[in-house]
């Protein structure tokens, strides 16, 4: 285009110099021509290429931009924070049939089930904590309970506040059960200290003891939340 452009310009000042407007089309053409220049067929403004408010700089914020929506589109895609950094030995419970057969399942080995909520904060802040325990015990079988998915179970085990922990082992049945938030951790480790010790078998696992799950329940009022821990 710049070649074509002087061309023409070399040609409007052999054969009509004279005129006015075509002095004046000259001088102005004279101008623009520096500003243009060819790269891969295509015309860039060379004469803001290198300013801090050109054209390339908007283009170069515009690419920031656009990684930028789809890093947060990514992540927002991405695992919950519930579901990250889970141990083989992690099982999500999402009903009253998977939690009796896990229980079942594990024999004489120490099960630890947690109740935690997607939008308590301090399920989510003693999380990772409880994922290293996790890795830690690989003897131990641990239970994550979504306690908005199993409202009805958690109500007949007396789940009222979250993070919520019961403690169940073989034939013993339920060990222990209480609350713990991320200050009062070393409660959870206690526990796991004093239940996971070597011991004989005395007969069939019992699950959750004399608590008879229903077979299907009405979903719990919203006014029997549980509430997130504090202490």
């Amino acid at each position: 285009m710049a070649d074509v452009l002087s061309l023409s310009l070399h040609s409007l000042n052999s054969s009509s110099s004279s005129s006015p407007f075509v002095s004046s089309l000259v001088r102005f053409s004279t101008s623009l021509q520096p500003v243009l220049r060819r790269v891969s067929d295509k015309i860039v403004c060379s004469s803001i290429g290198s300013s801090s408010a050109g054209f390339p700089l908007v283009l170069q914020q515009q690419k920031l931009v656009s990684w930028k929506v789809h890093a947060g589109i990514a992540e927002a895609e991405g695992p919950k924070w519930w579901e990250r950094n889970t141990s083989p030995n992690m099982i999500d419970i999402h009903s009253t049939e998977e939690f009796l057969n896990a229980l079942s399942q594990a024999g004489e080995k120490l099960v630890i089930a947690e109740f935690y909520g997607t939008w308590c904060g301090s399920c989510r802040a003693l999380f990772p904590k409880f994922c290293r325990i996790a890795q830690e015990h690989k003897d131990i079988v641990f239970l994550k309970v979504d306690f908005d998915k199993n409202k009805p179970m958690c109500k007949s085990l007396n789940v009222k506040v979250l993070p919520f922990f019961h403690f169940y082992r073989g034939a013993d049945g339920l060990l222990e059960s209480f609350s713990c938030s991320l200050a009062k951790f070393q409660k959870l480790k206690d526990a796991i200290a004093k239940h996971n010790t070597a011991r004989c078998s005395i007969g069939p696992p019992v699950g959750v003891g004399e608590i008879t799950f229903p077979e299907s329940s009405p979903p719990a009022p919203k006014d029997e939340a549980a509430e997130a821990s504090s202490r």
